[in-house]
């Protein structure tokens, strides 16, 4: 596959103030996954390729679902790179007495100016860490929906902005079942992508008993809210050729037309794949992105968004194969 960095048939070539912000875009977050990959490295051992796709939903704006089973340090993982962002950070234990009030916050009278005033609740922070989220009942999992979407808290009927950067970083334990309440299709779709921690490979595990049987330094903040701001900002410049902007809604399309799936990619998630597929490309130092980007997030993105029919999963049907078998159907075009 041949790109074209200057013109393309049917699309213009960028600006060149756009072109100078991607390639200026590239170089910060090539630098940027190489420290904070190495920082992690230092707490999490194996978590390379988890670490790159927590950067990407940094620098795409979004939010993610960390899933694993007990015991592979997801939350410490998400403490650990909330830390290196340097914005304001908040965790919250979800467990099924966790009431709406305790994540937004409420109304309380103060003795001392005669009138209620609003005690904010943790959700009023930059960087939320909630930690086992499928623990809580529907309805404090839904206290987040309007903060994850609109970036702002209803209390009390009085909406209340949230300060920007604001990123959810949620895990959940996928193989439990007593005590637990499966998060809503609504909500899911509100994660950008949602990331799988398996276990670590051997020599890793080997590697993780002897980082810990030393004290491990403190890790410093290597961001800002105003350099995470700034990243975000001049992701749209990454360039791509419009057979690419075809190639993803082709993707959407298929997903929705394949025999194992009763809902497929929504034009939400069509677009959640082009941020995800710049994203991936200016942290590998490219100022344009490819089909391979694109494919590279596509399980992240379409994963916790297709439902598979009920005989699909009678028959072992995995969503993992269906992502595949739609990255097969649709044939990746030539750019010239």
């Amino acid at each position: 596959m041949t790109l074209a960095s200057t013109s393309t048939p049917g699309l213009p070539a960028p600006p060149s103030d756009l072109r100078a912000a991607a390639h200026e875009l590239a170089q910060q977050a090539r630098q940027l996954c190489h420290k904070v990959t190495a920082e992690v490295a230092r707490v999490v051992v194996g978590a390379e390729e988890v670490t790159k796709q927590l950067l990407i939903a940094l620098l795409a704006g979004g939010h993610v679902l960390l899933e694993g089973v007990p015991g592979v340090a997801k939350t410490t993982l998400s403490k650990v790179f909330s830390r290196l962002l340097g914005c304001q950070y908040q965790r919250v234990q979800f467990t099924p007495d966790l009431l709406p009030s305790d994540v937004t916050g409420t109304s309380i009278f103060d003795r001392n100016v005669n009138d209620f005033v609003l005690r904010k609740g943790p959700i009023f922070t930059q960087v939320l860490l909630a930690d086992e989220i499928n623990r809580a009942p529907a309805k404090t999992q839904a206290a987040l929906l309007e903060a994850m979407q609109e970036y702002q808290v209803t209390v009390d009927g009085i909406s209340l902005p949230l300060q920007l950067p604001f990123l959810v970083l949620a895990t959940q334990n996928p193989v439990e079942q007593e005590g637990v309440y499966r998060l809503p299709e609504a909500q899911l779709d509100r994660f950008l992508l949602r990331v799988e921690m398996g276990y670590p490979g051997f020599q890793h595990e080997v590697n993780l008993l002897k980082l810990h049987s030393q004290p491990v330094a403190e890790v410093q903040p290597m961001f800002n809210p105003e350099m995470i701001l700034d990243l975000q900002r001049k992701l749209p410049a990454v360039y791509g050729a419009e057979s690419l902007y075809e190639y993803i809604c082709q993707l959407a399309a298929e997903s929705r037309r394949h025999p194992d799936v009763s809902l497929g990619a929504s034009p939400r998630a069509a677009l959640n794949l082009l941020r995800c597929a710049r994203a991936r490309a200016a942290l590998d130092g490219r100022h344009y992105f490819t089909h391979e980007d694109v494919q590279a997030v596509a399980l992240g993105v379409l994963g916790h968004r297709l439902i598979l029919r009920p005989e699909a999963e009678i028959e072992g049907k995995q969503v993992a194969d269906v992502v595949r078998e739609i990255l097969d159907a649709v044939p990746v075009l030539e750019t010239v």
